[in-house]
């Protein structure tokens, strides 16, 4: 006897359900059933919502943060022009610091961080547009707010080393963070009390 499984089209939406970071084979299946089942659920808004997100989302072509349109509106704002600029990993990582009021420069995303043996090095990253800012932008300072694991570390030596050349004060976010740990899971306390207790590299 065939065994029984479910429709084809069900089974295709649980497939690409799947495809997301941390859903498993169950849980998409259950995903899938309260989309299909639910009254609350509206599966028609989230496919238009989807398809509109990846339409117009794009990345700054300045500091790399989401925008819909070329500038985001941390980059198109003149009163932060001139000042500080705070780089981090990933886009991801700008909100978390933005939403503690404590910073109002402008930031810059690198899209990672140096990973040898991943592959990823210098070229790979948005360093070439960070030493280009610089140089347009002349900011009052550089906070480099990477990870603090070995790569983070790295990579905050590195960019150091290249700003050297440049009359701009490189400082890395100290207290706070714990060893090993990203922006993503820090709280805004502890993003405070990192941001004030940055230090001077070299």
């Amino acid at each position: 006897m065939k065994a029984i499984d479910y429709p084809e089209p069900f089974l295709a939406l649980v497939r690409e359900l799947r495809r997301l970071p941390s859903v498993g084979p169950r849980s998409a299946e259950r995903i899938a059933l309260w989309l299909l089942s639910s009254p609350d659920a509206k599966p028609l808004a989230l496919a238009e919502a989807v398809n509109a997100a990846s339409d117009t989302v794009q990345s700054c072509e300045c500091c790399g943060f989401f925008s819909v349109t070329p500038r985001c509106v941390i980059c198109e704002d003149a009163e932060r022009a001139g000042r500080a600029i705070c780089v981090v990993e990933t886009a991801t990582d700008i909100l978390p610091i933005e939403r503690t009021g404590i910073f109002n420069g402008r930031f810059h995303a690198l899209g990672g961080r140096l990973a040898p043996l991943d592959n990823i090095g210098p070229e790979d990253l948005r360093i070439d547009v960070l030493i280009d800012r610089v140089q347009s932008e002349m900011p009052t300072e550089v906070i480099l707010a990477l990870s603090a694991d070995v790569e983070g570390e790295a990579t905050a030596n590195y960019i150091a080393e290249l700003l050297s050349d440049y009359q701009v004060p490189v400082t890395r976010i100290a207290q706070g963070l714990p060893a090993g740990g990203g922006l993503e899971h820090a709280d805004q306390l502890t993003l405070q009390r990192a941001m004030t207790g940055r230090r001077v590299l070299g």
